[in-house]
Parts: structure tokens; C-alpha cells; sequence
């Protein structure tokens, strides 16, 4: 599925940006945060976790914040996320690890009314985002390509240069971070991957041997339509996500 353009995710303020538009994405910054460490303890793999992620900020596209519970809406984007790539999660569990993560000292809720109601309040939710979305749920995200860039790169870098900086893992890194934010909506899925790796690239001082002699940047090589200002922009959204990272506790 080709990505949202801006002018679809009113709901995505510009980070940085003073008044409500910065208070509603530093929300959606500590949602997401939620989302994530919720789909680590209940063994999500990366790609559904990303799903979850990209259902939350697309569901908030088209809906204003205060019309319902962000988190409700997160736990229901995890349920989802689990069904859309097969890897089913109980709501149980997706309950019992969202109350730990807001009381962690907090028991496993007993099987009451508060759960029936909760766990209803999930479904129903579930169903709500459906529709909101237009059953559009299964997305192509960016891991794929970003799976096969760091393989083409690793035979143009020589061994020492690969081996001595975490190219690899800065920029697997990156890419988990940049869905705290809208990025996942806002550009390609090839685009996202390249400028990732341009940036862990950048911030080891590595460069892609024989580029000043090439007919085309390396970046051009993995995507043709790729510009040197989509690379700035999506760089700049993610500097200002790990500044608002520093911001919120």
C-alpha cells in the first residue's frame, strides 16, 4: 500500500511546533512508546509491532485526539496488528500487560466485571478502527528494503569498515524509532529505508567508496525517484523525534 500523503494526516501535528499541534504529538510519541514496549513483552515481532504502530497513527489521521482514549485505541491497533500479520494475540494477555505497564507493581487483573468491560472496550474499539480505516490495514513497510540496502552496502564497504562501525544496527535502530512518529504515513516505504541508512551512515563518518566517481548517488542506486531533499526531510522528522525524546519523561 503506497503511503499517506501529508495533506491526509491533519491529526499528525509538525513536531517542534508550539501549542496544541507539539501537546498532541508528544502524545502520540508517549502512545507509541506504548505500543512498542507492550509489543516487546507480549513477543510481537517487528513487522506486527510496526503494523500496530501505523494503524495507531493513521487511525488519529482521521480522527481527532480527544474523541477517544488513545491508549484504548492502541491496545485495539495491537490486537489488530496481531490478527492482520498472523500472529494472533489474546486480548487477555494484551489486558494484563497494559495494566502492568501502567501499575507495575500491580497484579494480573482478576476475571471481573472491570475485565469483561475492558476487554469489550478492546473489541469494540477493534471494530471502530475497521471502519475508520476502510478495512485498510496491511501495509508495506519499510524493513524488506532495508533488509536488502544493508546487503548490497556490506559488499561495496570493505570488511574493516563494515566490521568496525554498527552500520547495521544504528540503522535497524532508527528505523524502530521513526514510528513514533508519523514517518510510516508521510513517505515511501523505499524512502524510509535509504534515508535511515544514509543517516546511520553519517553519523559514523562512513562513506560508500567510488560515490565521487559514480553517475549517481548510492541512495539513487537503491530508489530511483529518491531526492536528496525527501533524504533531508525525513533526517529532520527524526531529529526532532529523539528531541522530543530527551523532552518527555
Amino acid at each position: 500500500m503506497e503511503a499517506v500523503g501529508p495533506e491526509s494526516c491533519r491529526g499528525i501535528a509538525v513536531s517542534g511546533a508550539e501549542g496544541r499541534p507539539a501537546l498532541v504529538e508528544r502524545v502520540h510519541f508517549r502512545v507509541t512508546r506504548f505500543i512498542m514496549e507492550a509489543g516487546v513483552k507480549l513477543g510481537m515481532h517487528s513487522i506486527p509491532i510496526a503494523t500496530a504502530c501505523t494503524i495507531y497513527h493513521k487511525f488519529f489521521c482521521e480522527i481527532n485526539l480527544d474523541a477517544y482514549d488513545p491508549y484504548l485505541v492502541a491496545m485495539s491497533a495491537i490486537y489488530l496488528a496481531g490478527k492482520v500479520e498472523e500472529q494472533h494475540l489474546r486480548t487477555r494477555d494484551i489486558i494484563n500487560v497494559s495494566n502492568r505497564y501502567f501499575n507495575p507493581s500491580s497484579e494480573p487483573l482478576e476475571l471481573d466485571s472491570r475485565f469483561w468491560e475492558l476487554r469489550d472496550s478492546i473489541v469494540q474499539c477493534e471494530l471502530l478502527v475497521l471502519r475508520v480505516l476502510r478495512f485498510q490495514v496491511s501495509f508495506q513497510h519499510p524493513h524488506k528494503y532495508l533488509l536488502h540496502y544493508l546487503v548490497s552496502l556490506k559488499n561495496w564497504l570493505n570488511r574493516y569498515s563494515w566490521q568496525r562501525t554498527p552500520i547495521s544496527v544504528t540503522a535497524w535502530a532508527l528505523l524502530r524509532d521513526s514510528y513514533h512518529g508519523g514517518l510510516c504515513l508521510r513517505f515511501r516505504a523505499q524512502h524510509l529505508a535509504v534515508a535511515v541508512l544514509y543517516l546511520a551512515l553519517q553519523v559514523y563518518g562512513v562513506e560508500v567508496p567510488a560515490e565521487a566517481e559514480a553517475e549517481k548517488p548510492w541512495w539513487q542506486v537503491f530508489s530511483d525517484d529518491l531526492t536528496k531533499p525527501i533524504i533531508d526531510n525525513i533526517v529532520s522528522d527524526l531529529i526532532q523525534i529523539y528531541s522530543m525524546d530527551t523532552e518527555i519523561p
